[in-house]
């Protein structure tokens, strides 16, 4: 007995520590992953949390080419495709449904998480914003939106397009592993103000390129103020009900209902597509332009400072002999686009150990590409 008061003496401690040092988000943390049978944060984690309704308006269900799935995957790619815990594999050609395949249970209809898919949505988002005149540029301060950062050093010169193109100075740590890091806090706390506000600013903006989760973030509160609506609402009225997607979308958001801009959109495998098609077709859908060429053409740009990897929003592979830019996730979240064949690949599922060696870039990517196109031509 008296061990066992000892025992929740000691809990009761640390838990009050917890509290105190600012990681209370934690226990938020294991009851979403440990009590739910997984390790870490999961494609199929939306519905433990809160979060807003992206709403679409009369779907668009998408034109099947003729030759719908009648060409089998090789045993490379299945393989492939097996190994990394593959939830769907879409293929778009020409505007039309070539190919479609689901694994582990998933089907048309299933909704997973795009992590940071999310990231290029943001920024789509700030373009649209501009493009309405509610953001005035691209080059506004960000302390133009928040005067607090004016006091923040590096922070006062801190722009649109830094956060943007990952190339904010902010002291943050992209590290999807340890609980104590900011994507954790992130993620799993109350609030994102305290998660990215708090953070200190250790170069001037502009100088170097460095990917965080935490400038999307910001970025999208920008955009939030700016707009003066919820982003998922904006979303909706803007792009997916224009779009046609087929399905409501849902984005995670914190106890305030701020989305989080550097992650979360939940959608099925066919809506991702959707998305991809917007940029092959130059951000028309039918006659309507919902997005100024201008714009998309920035975001599909590689910069200098990413040693050419990376746009804003985009990760873009022009080293390859098939050219392609795509939309990137945590655990091989996938929206890839081939303007040479007209061709939008889209992989979903749940691996944690993809290979990175191609400069940043998942090795997946470019196997998808190569391959799919291939067999596809």
């Amino acid at each position: 007995m008296i061990l066992l008061i000892y025992f929740l003496t000691f809990i009761v401690i640390v838990a009050a520590l917890f509290y105190l040092l600012g990681y209370d988000y934690l226990f938020n943390g294991i009851s979403k992953t440990y009590f739910k049978g997984k390790t870490s944060a999961n494609i199929d984690d939306g519905k433990f949390f809160t979060h807003n309704i992206i709403a679409t308006g009369s779907a668009i269900p998408w034109d099947k080419a003729p030759e719908y799935n009648t060409t089998e995957l090789p045993k490379h790619i299945v393989e492939d495709l097996a190994h990394s815990h593959t939830a769907s594999f879409i293929v778009i050609k020409n505007g039309k449904l070539v190919h479609e395949q689901y694994w582990n249970g998933y089907d048309q209809y299933s909704q997973t998480n795009s992590f940071s898919m999310a990231k290029a949505v943001t920024v789509m988002l700030l373009g649209k914003a501009i493009e309405e005149g509610k953001i005035k540029s691209i080059d506004d301060r960000f302390s133009d939106y928040f005067e607090e950062f004016n006091d923040k050093g590096f922070a006062k010169n801190l722009t649109l397009k830094n956060l943007a193109q990952m190339e904010s100075g902010l002291d943050w740590n992209e590290d999807y592993k340890n609980p104590f890091l900011p994507n954790a806090k992130a993620y799993y706390g109350r609030s994102l103000i305290k998660a990215t506000f708090s953070r200190k600013f250790k170069g001037n903006p502009g100088e170097r390129f460095e990917y965080q989760s935490g400038s999307t973030q910001l970025l999208g509160f920008a955009v939030r103020k700016a707009v003066d609506q919820s982003l998922s609402s904006y979303l909706s009225e803007k792009f997916w009900a224009p779009m046609g997607m087929e399905h409501n979308a849902t984005w995670s958001t914190d106890n305030s209902g701020m989305e989080k801009t550097y992650c979360c959109i939940h959608s099925t495998a066919r809506d991702f597509a959707r998305l991809g098609q917007l940029f092959l077709n130059n951000g028309k859908v039918g006659n309507r332009q919902l997005l100024n060429l201008d714009f998309i053409n920035q975001m599909r740009t590689p910069t200098e400072k990413s040693k050419e990897i990376y746009g804003m929003g985009f990760w873009i592979n022009h080293d390859n002999p098939v050219k392609h830019y795509y939309f990137l996730g945590l655990q091989g979240q996938y929206i890839i686009m081939v303007p040479e064949h007209d061709m939008v690949i889209v992989r979903t599922g749940s691996y944690n150990n993809l290979p990175k060696n191609d400069r940043g870039r998942p090795d997946q990517v470019k196997f998808l590409v190569n391959e799919t196109v291939k067999l596809f031509q």
